[in-house]
């Protein structure tokens, strides 16, 4: 079903800087026909509403209770959204995460997005995808005004998007909500997998380090609750004599002027490394054989409590949410997978949910410490032992990365007009949708409502 696509019979120009060309029989719809502008507080009524928040997979309800990612200081300055609203993120365009999403929830969402009500509800799905398709690829920016990089409302309003039929816009949303849904699945398996073998790699760092490799030594009672008996002749010591501790903070609005630093988010800690941005001013920097560790912990399981060693040659900086530790008289890789351990290893030991450790946490945080020589012989057990799920959990980011990256394409090409889904789609199966959640979305990013005011 997805080998017969072919181009449409004729094209004519959009006139749009954008777009090029377009499937001769669409209509060039003024944004003022399609969408406008609904702005309506919810004030004291807050608490009657549902927090809603605009992620890269969608608009989606916010889980209040876990108060994972960023929220609005004033509840009351949040505005009310609709089932069937397009929720905008007009500025910092080339940064945001997501610039566009149709909202299947009624509820409320922070002052700093534009809602717009479709004045043609039966296009509000094609509108999505189509900017959808502009947003991955940030080809809205002959739109963009200004140092922050903002779409002006009236100059949206005053643009045109290209329109299909309402029976082929039909058709087209029909096809790319199946073929969304296979690469979602396809996605969410790969996931899945992912997990196991962190959960995996997890419990065979836990017992090298907690008990090291000779299961018939003697043990002792470690003096720490959550540490629990430890092998009789391991010393319990405080991380501040173990490293030094550094903490500082970075804000990507401004970049480096050598341009050598990579900064550092907690994100890119607690995934090993794979989502690192280019630096930006920075109060303290890491160095090969420094150990970054997450210094923000989040309540109810789901913190980002994860350390990560530097092995390459490059030089990092590290954001607010991150500290460096160069290791002294311990094994570097021991004292990395030591940390890289269950996130309730890193909390007060007090139950406290708290949001943010402090510097005297983590200088304070007991370690494990063996022999020398064991730690070597840990540290080589780990990484043999974790570099078959550590090479696997890679490739399979890749190929989740390369289905996204298609699906990127496929939209972009069939809400353009580039390939014709007609046919196709006539012969599809109905199919569900799949919703998106807050577990699959990343909230790092979310803007904040002070933010409103571009």
């Amino acid at each position: 079903m997805i080998t017969d696509f072919k181009p449409y019979a004729e094209y004519k120009e959009s006139g749009l800087a954008w777009l090029g060309q377009v499937p001769g029989h669409w209509e060039l719809a003024p944004n003022r026909s399609l969408m406008r502008i609904r702005k309506k507080l919810v004030g004291e009524r807050h608490s009657a509403f549902t927090l809603l928040s605009l992620t890269k997979l969608g608009v989606i309800v916010r889980d209040i209770s876990e108060m994972r990612g960023k929220f609005s200081s004033d509840p009351g300055t949040s505005q009310e959204v609709r089932k069937g609203d397009l929720v905008m993120c007009l500025f910092d365009v080339p940064e945001t995460p997501r610039t566009v999403g149709l909202s299947g929830h009624a509820g409320m969402i922070t002052g700093a997005y534009t809602v717009m009500e479709c004045r043609r509800p039966e296009s509000a799905k094609f509108l999505e995808l189509f900017y959808i398709a502009m947003d991955d690829r940030k080809l809205l920016s002959p739109l963009y005004s200004g140092l922050r990089n903002t779409i002006p409302k009236e100059r949206l309003l005053g643009a045109k998007t290209p329109l299909p039929p309402p029976d082929e816009q039909a058709a087209i949303v029909r096809f790319l909500n199946w073929a969304n849904g296979r690469l979602e699945r396809a996605i969410r398996a790969k996931r899945k997998v992912i997990a196991l073998l962190n959960e995996q790699k997890q419990a065979i760092i836990h017992r090298a380090v907690t008990r090291g490799l000779d299961h018939s030594a003697p043990l002792k009672d470690s003096g720490v609750s959550w540490l629990g008996e430890i092998p009789a002749h391991w010393e319990v010591r405080r991380l501040t004599s173990l490293a030094s501790f550094r903490s500082g903070k970075a804000h990507e609005s401004f970049v480096a002027p050598d341009g050598r630093y990579i900064c550092v988010t907690a994100r890119f800690v607690s995934t090993g490394g794979t989502a690192i941005k280019r630096c930006t001013e920075c109060a303290c920097a890491a160095a090969p054989g420094d150990v970054l560790m997450v210094m923000s912990d989040l309540p109810n399981g789901r913190a980002l409590a994860r350390a990560y060693l530097i092995r390459d040659s490059r030089e990092y900086a590290v954001n607010q949410r991150v500290c460096a530790l160069t290791p002294r008289g311990v094994e570097p890789r021991f004292l990395a997978y030591f940390a890289n351990r269950n996130w309730h290893l890193l909390r007060h030991d007090d139950g406290l949910n708290q949001t943010h450790l402090s510097n005297y946490d983590f200088k304070t945080m007991p370690v494990l410490v063996p022999s020398a020589a064991e730690q070597t012989e840990i540290a080589d057990f780990l990484d043999k032992s974790c570099g078959f799920a550590d090479s696997t959990s890679g490739r399979l980011e890749r190929e989740i990365e390369l289905l996204r990256e298609y699906r990127t394409r496929l939209i972009a090409d069939v809400v353009t007009g580039k390939l014709d889904v007609r046919t196709t789609a006539a012969r599809l199966p109905d199919v569900s949708v799949i919703e998106p959640s807050e577990s699959d979305a990343e909230l790092d990013d979310e803007p904040e409502a002070e933010e409103a005011a571009v």
